[in-house]
């Protein structure tokens, strides 16, 4: 069984900051590709930032500069760090893993739950 579980979302203020982590554990799990996609209320499921094993990574056109995405292979780990956070940032983000190198097409295997950020004054 296949776990992946995602933690640091929140509520931040405009131009505030926040860090997302993803954790993908079990037996015979390939995270070749890891992925951030987020959901806004009324809105299709968007990818926002996705790294393979090699590095490779691929951002949204609306968080370039702005967001980073990092991996620890050993870990099987992800994280997203997010500044100059704007309203239209806020969205449940989820973490996706699969061996096959979706990047931002939302096609993975393995998803989380989901984690709540909100940017509001």
């Amino acid at each position: 069984q296949v776990h992946v579980t995602e933690s640091g979302g929140g509520s931040v203020q405009p131009g505030g900051s926040l860090r997302l982590s993803c954790a993908v554990s079990g037996r015979g799990v390939s995270s070749n590709c890891m992925a951030w996609f987020r959901q806004a209320p009324g809105k299709e499921r968007e990818g926002v930032a996705a790294i393979d094993g090699d590095g490779n990574t691929n951002y949204a056109e609306s968080v370039k500069g702005r967001f980073t995405v990092s991996r620890d292979n050993p870990k099987n780990t992800l994280d997203l760090q997010m500044n100059s956070l704007k309203p239209e940032d806020t969205a449940i983000y989820y973490c996706a893993a699969d061996w096959r190198r979706w990047y931002l097409i939302p096609s993975y295997k393995y998803w989380g739950q989901g984690t709540q950020v909100t940017v509001s004054s």
